[in-house]
């Protein structure tokens, strides 16, 4: 009998914590149908940042890129990361320490598919970027492993040369 009760209270706390998924307060500023977003992203880029979706490790744009710049969401253009916080990372997707600012992003609990993670949206429009883990490099820890389709990425200008005084 005590075995039963503890696998209905296991049970019940399971269900709660998987109702919940999902479930959030969370508001993005910018919001669009399904068909406006279809009609701005690739296929790809929709699955990934409006259904969740993710793509495959080390076949993605970022992944190996070393440009210096910013890269944006691909939704909405706010700028995300910096290259200044991109590190290599052997999990197959573009990694960062930490976000441009931390407002610029998300984060929610993620059930899904029977693991306890944080995923991480534009706090712009709501995409769906990738998830945050706590085993990343100095000087925040954590690892915000991101996937490419949902960035664009912006190339640093370089400053202006001054004209000489003549």
């Amino acid at each position: 009998m005590k075995q039963i009760i503890i696998f209905c209270l296991l049970a019940g706390g399971l269900q709660y914590a998987c109702a919940q998924n999902g479930k959030s307060e969370f508001k993005p500023k910018v919001v669009k149908t399904n068909e406006e977003w279809k009609k701005l992203l690739s296929p790809e880029q929709y699955h990934i940042t409006r259904e969740k979706g993710t793509e495959r490790p080390f076949k993605n744009k970022y992944f190996d890129f070393e440009g210096k710049g910013v890269y944006r969401c691909v939704a909405c253009k706010e700028v995300l990361f910096s290259s200044d916080t991109k590190f290599q990372c052997p999990s197959g997707w573009p990694s960062f320490h930490s976000p441009a600012a931390k407002e610029k992003i998300h984060e929610e609990k993620d059930l899904s598919y029977g693991m306890v993670r944080t995923e991480v949206m534009c706090s712009n429009c709501g995409a769906h970027l990738g998830h945050v883990f706590d085993d990343g490099p100095d000087p925040t820890g954590l690892r915000y492993c991101i996937n490419s389709e949902s960035l664009v990425f912006e190339e640093k200008k370089p400053a202006p040369k001054a004209k000489p005084l003549k």
